[in-house]
């Protein structure tokens, strides 16, 4: 498929101030800072008073503050970086994947900061839980268009009849295989075609083997936020969740690159 070249024009309105949070958020800190150091540099007026209180909020402890960035774990530096964000005097957020390295605790506390601001805030997330109750619009990236829904993640889940925002995905990709392998040209004999074939089926089976394995992850980590949400929140219990959600995010990758190969296969039949 040939590379489309977008381009326009974007225009601000007026007194419009963004915050950016990258998915590599995180990894833009001075490392060099001390904790306290990385608020202190955002925070204004009567908000320095309430530091202690809103980094014990997104479970930055105090007795931390003085440590260097650089010693803090992927969660913590994630953390640190969302409390800047906030911190800043803008009124139009863009966040990317912001749930990213943060548990099921700092998620809620980030949720309700974001109902709490005030200005516009545009969220690129694929965590259905955390924009249940945030968004009131969603785009829908796809097929070289974007489309506008009105309501929330549900209603749009409901109108594509999906369970999962991943589930949408799979289907797009699906969809483009099989589009662009019902477009492509004879381009092998016979005996070739027959034995691509076989590799395609081959494929479609590592693609389906993957999936069965993302929905039963998906299934533990939802009994596990159910488990959490009557009360069993034990060190033992999170961290199982965590490193279910790292596998989950894991297989995640490697059906993305499965699929990929599948179409691949695909178009050269």
């Amino acid at each position: 498929m040939d590379e489309i070249a977008y381009s326009g024009t974007m225009k601000l309105g007026h007194q419009v101030s963004i915050g950016y949070f990258a998915q590599n958020q995180a990894s833009l800190l001075d490392e060099n800072k001390t904790v306290f150091q990385t608020i202190d540099d955002v925070a204004v007026g009567d908000i320095r008073t309430k530091i202690r209180d809103i980094l014990g909020a997104f479970y930055v402890w105090w007795r931390s503050v003085r440590q260097k960035v650089k010693v803090l774990s992927g969660g913590e530096r994630s953390r640190l970086a969302m409390i800047r964000l906030l911190l800043e005097p803008v009124n139009l957020l863009i966040l990317d994947e912001p749930t990213n390295h943060l548990d099921m605790s700092s998620k809620d506390v980030l949720k309700e900061a974001i109902k709490a601001f005030d200005g516009t805030v545009i969220l690129v997330s694929h965590d259905r839980e955390f924009l249940d109750g945030l968004a009131d619009k969603v785009y829908e990236f796809g097929h070289q268009k974007v489309r506008e829904h009105l309501g929330g993640i549900q209603e749009f889940l409901q109108h594509k009849r999906m369970q999962t925002l991943q589930d949408l995905e799979r289907k797009q990709v699906i969809q483009k295989a099989d589009k662009e392998d019902n477009q492509s040209e004879n381009k092998l004999s016979y005996e070739a075609r027959k034995e691509q074939s076989k590799l395609v089926r081959k494929q479609e089976k590592l693609v389906a083997e993957a999936e069965s394995s993302i929905a039963t992850m998906e299934e533990s980590l939802a009994a596990m936020e159910q488990q959490f949400a009557q009360g069993d929140s034990s060190a033992e219990a999170v961290e199982t969740y965590q490193r279910t959600k790292r596998l989950l995010e894991q297989k995640m990758y490697e059906w993305e690159l499965l699929c990929e190969e599948l179409e691949n296969l695909k178009q050269a039949l």
